[in-house]
């Protein structure tokens, strides 16, 4: 028999498996009130979840140092200078160069895979194919850098536009009476919904300070980690009012208006900038079609005169 018969039979075979498998799994799948009246009569089923959460995170510590030892830093500069980076993306963990590396190694083998199997199927073994997973390759290694340059740029400006209340609010703690420390939890727990990524910061620091560690170093150590260039010179006014004893209330209503202009002169800034991004568009997409309006009837007419006239 031929193969084109065989095919719509494979296609639906693929297409009755699928489905029997996903009625499989939403049949199996016990609601809510299951899963709670199975933990009432078994204690031992409540934690169930964080148990295969833990074994997940487990089998994926366990096998990033082998997939990520062929790509790990050759210097301490080099690891310092990866760790930064992630943790300016809100990565904070102490495999996550590890897990980094891992998933760059797997996405370059992954990229080779795919890039070999398009260039035999399309040119077979011949020099667009071995281009065609050199491109796979290079576009595998370099996708996770990518994504991490954008959630890293992301992130840094949501850090940069909250920055400005939440000083505001610190300032109000600090006036209040509340000490540097229980200003920064009170401002994360109040700006818990509208800036994550700031109060996690935050959050981090009095962890830190919980911990026993030096204010200073954890002063430094939030501006190095946030990447952001406003909340470095916020860490270093704090320091420096720490260690020369002059109020720091004052220093951070100083630092919240500067931020507070800047915020707006970059609000001005990209305001300037709309009519310079507004030409291409109106050239390329909005004057033809104008054109063709105001200019379509006179040609018609002109048209047919001259044929009229000839």
């Amino acid at each position: 028999m031929d193969f084109t018969a065989l095919l719509p039979w494979a296609v639906f075979a693929g297409f009755a498996c699928a489905a029997w498998a996903i009625l499989s799994y939403m049949s199996g799948k016990s609601s809510r009130a299951d899963q709670r009246l199975e933990e009432l009569r078994n204690p031992l089923m409540r934690n169930k979840d964080k148990t295969e959460d833990g074994r997940s995170q487990t089998v994926l510590q366990k096998a990033a140092p082998t997939l990520s030892k062929a790509l790990q830093p050759k210097s301490e500069l080099e690891q310092s200078k990866l760790k930064v980076a992630l943790a300016n993306a809100g990565f904070n963990s102490p495999h996550a160069i590890e897990v980094y590396l891992a998933i760059k190694f797997a996405s370059l083998i992954l990229g080779v895979v795919l890039g070999s199997g398009y260039g035999l199927a399309s040119w077979g073994v011949s020099q667009k194919g071995i281009a065609a997973s050199v491109v796979g390759a290079g576009l595998g290694f370099y996708l996770p850098e990518l994504v991490m340059l954008i959630l890293r740029k992301s992130r840094q400006e949501k850090i940069f536009l909250s920055l400005p209340d939440a000083l505001d609010l610190l300032v109000v703690c600090v006036e209040a009476g509340l000490g540097l420390d229980a200003g920064m939890r009170r401002v994360s727990e109040e700006l818990s919904d509208t800036a994550p990524e700031l109060c996690s910061e935050f959050g981090l620091c009095n962890f830190q300070l919980q911990m026993g560690r030096q204010r200073r170093e954890v002063l430094h150590d939030l501006g190095v980690r946030s990447g952001v260039d406003d909340l470095k010179a916020l860490a270093a006014i704090l320091i420096q009012a720490d260690r020369f004893g002059s109020s720091i209330a004052q220093a951070l209503r100083v630092q919240s208006d500067t931020m507070r202009v800047k915020r707006s002169q970059l609000a001005e800034e990209r305001a300037q900038k709309t009519a310079v991004k507004l030409i291409f568009p109106l050239v390329l997409f909005i004057f033809p079609g104008i054109f063709v309006v105001l200019v379509g009837p006179a040609a018609i007419s002109m048209i047919n005169n001259l044929l009229k006239v000839h």
